[in-house]
C-alpha cells in the first residue's frame, strides 16, 4: 500500500499537521518521497499512528508514547521493558485515582458543612478553607 500524507491523515482521523508533527517528533519514520516530492507511506505506517491515537485516548503523553515506540521498536528485551514501562504507567494512574478521590472527600466535607441557608457574610466553606486564625 502507497498512500499521500492526506490520505493517511483521514484514514487515520487527524491531520495532515499532526503527521507531519509525529515526523518531527520521530514518532513515525520519515517517509519516502516519490519523484515529484510527495510523502508516501505504508501500511504500517497507519499502523503506528492508530497506536499513537490509542495510547493518547488512553492517557499517555507524546513522550511516554515515544518511549514505548522505542520499546516497540527493540528486538530484544522488548516484552520486559513493555511490562516495566505499563507497570511504572499504572502506578502512576492509581495514584492520582487516590488523589482525586481525596479531593472529591474534602469537596464533600466543605459541601456537607454548608448550611441551607447561604449567608454570604458567614459562608462555613470559607471559613473552613482560610482556618481559624483567631
Amino acid at each position: 500500500m502507497e498512500i499521500r500524507i492526506s490520505e493517511l491523515a483521514e484514514r487515520c482521523n487527524v491531520n495532515k499537521e499532526t503527521i507531519r508533527y509525529y515526523e518531527r517528533k520521530s514518532l513515525i519514520p520519515e517517509p519516502y518521497r516519490n519523484s515529484s516530492g510527495y510523502r508516501i507511506y505504508g501500511a504500517q505506517t497507519v499502523k503506528r499512528v492508530h497506536f499513537i491515537k490509542k495510547m493518547q485516548d488512553l492517557g499517555f503523553s507524546l513522550s511516554e508514547i515515544h518511549k514505548l515506540l522505542g520499546i516497540v521498536d527493540k528486538d530484544s528485551g522488548r516484552c520486559e521493558d513493555m511490562y516495566q514501562f505499563i507497570s511504572e504507567k499504572q502506578q502512576d494512574v492509581e495514584k492520582k485515582i487516590n488523589d482525586l478521590q481525596h479531593i472529591q472527600k474534602v469537596l464533600d466535607d466543605l459541601k456537607n458543612c454548608c448550611p441551607n441557608e447561604r449567608d454570604l457574610y458567614a459562608c462555613p466553606i470559607i471559613e473552613n478553607v482560610l482556618g481559624d486564625d483567631s
